[in-house]
């Protein structure tokens, strides 16, 4: 069985954003960077090259496949910012509704500026979503 490609790195997450070339998106993601750690008690790591995660959970699925990922997220990406939800967001279609602009994939919310959103519900989103990964996932 094969492990993860995306692990957890020693890399400076700070040092990461920093790094973002596009102006509006680093000062997003230093944002971001802040909600995320007002909200979480673990810290902040550096998943892969490039996606910024917060606490993990152990997933083991029918096939036998098993790892370990973050609980939550976020990644300044070229196109727009993109914030990690793991259950998916079947449970929080009233919250979407109230968030603002966004697209959304299988458990990715994508942002293009942090302007467009509110703030609070994407709060409540992150709060609710991380809960229900420690309930399901005793993490």
């Amino acid at each position: 069985m094969s492990a993860n490609k995306t692990q957890p790195t020693d890399a400076s997450v700070l040092d990461y954003i920093n790094a973002v070339q596009h102006e509006q998106r680093k000062k997003d993601a230093l944002a971001l960077y802040s909600i995320f750690n007002e909200l979480l008690p673990e810290p902040a790591v550096l998943w892969g090259d490039s996606l910024i995660g917060y606490g993990t959970y152990h997933y083991k699925y029918d096939s036998g496949r098993e790892g370990d990922f973050f609980l939550t997220g976020f990644s300044p990406r070229k196109q727009n910012l993109s914030i990690y939800i793991m259950p998916g967001f079947k449970r929080y279609s009233e919250l979407l509704e109230q968030l603002g602009k966004h697209k959304t994939g299988a458990s990715c919310l994508y942002i293009n500026k942090l302007a467009d959103i509110d703030l609070e519900i994407l709060k409540k989103l992150i709060t609710e979503s991380v809960a229900y990964m420690r309930e399901k996932y005793k993490a």
